[in-house]
């Protein structure tokens, strides 16, 4: 999977900001060549060497593409690729089936836009090309170094991005705020707090992205809202009660989420 990311972190692998035009084909000797037009010029990538992803180790890389920018290093013999059937995914752009029966899927999102909907600057908030293969073996994902801001420097490390809809913030997804997965359980919580003046983004539906382990793609789910809760409504503490026990399931050892 070939992933953008800002330069300070090194779980994904950057290919290009803001690309137009893309395509997408795969040859019998398992080289994907992406094609495309950024900053006014067309390139043409070509990545190998690389499928899912390994479980989390301090001593051994994480999986990544090797890749040639110039393009020269592409052959068209055996390639060409049939329509997609692969799962569907998040931000699609295009896919393929490849000669060897495998899936190759474009994705692209903002993945960096800033926190509590905050306008886009210096550079946050552009359009990145993802290119990808998933599987996730049901194993946890998670890193072991990270910024004091919460950004993984590690190739293990993902953080969950979780957008508002139709919040405070204003109408449609906007950003409420991006954090780190727990190592070693990968399981991440989050809550929606008066971090800023404004109060909490609270929205009709919320929307939790991740980048995708090694080179797998990128997943999304969007889970509708609730309603405010009502302590003397029984129906509101029984669903309280189940959600808690849920989570305490969930995150039996982890010891950073403290909830209730």
């Amino acid at each position: 999977m070939l992933l953008l990311a800002p330069a300070s972190a090194f779980a994904s692998q950057l290919i290009d900001r803001d690309a137009r035009g893309v395509h997408l084909t795969v040859n019998a000797r398992g080289q994907a060549l992406l094609t495309y037009t950024a900053h006014g010029s067309f390139h043409r990538v070509v990545a190998w060497g690389a499928i899912n992803a390994r479980y989390p180790n301090p001593k051994i890389p994480q999986v990544q593409f090797r890749k040639d920018y110039s393009g020269r290093s592409w052959s068209s013999a055996g390639g060409g690729c049939r329509p997609y059937a692969g799962p569907k995914l998040a931000f699609f752009v295009m896919g393929c089936t490849a000669p060897d029966g495998s899936y190759w899927a474009v994705q692209s999102w903002r993945r960096t836009l800033p926190n509590f909907a905050e306008p886009p600057r210096g550079g946050l908030g552009e359009w990145e090309l993802h290119l990808g293969r998933l599987t996730y073996a049901g194993q946890p994902v998670y890193g072991f170094t990270a910024t004091r801001a919460g950004s993984p420097t590690d190739d293990y490390g993902r953080n969950i991005y979780v957008d508002t809809f139709d919040s405070r913030y204003g109408k449609g997804w906007r950003r409420e705020n991006a954090f780190l997965t727990h190592s070693p359980t990968g399981v991440f919580c989050y809550g929606f707090y008066p971090f800023t003046s404004g109060g909490p983004g609270n929205g009709a539906k919320y929307r939790l992205t991740a980048v995708g382990p090694g080179v797998t793609p990128d997943v999304s789910i969007v889970i509708p809202g609730l309603h405010d809760y009502d302590r003397s409504n029984a129906a509101d503490v029984a669903y309280e009660r189940q959600q808690n026990a849920l989570l305490d399931s969930i995150a039996a050892g982890d010891r950073k989420c403290h909830v209730h």
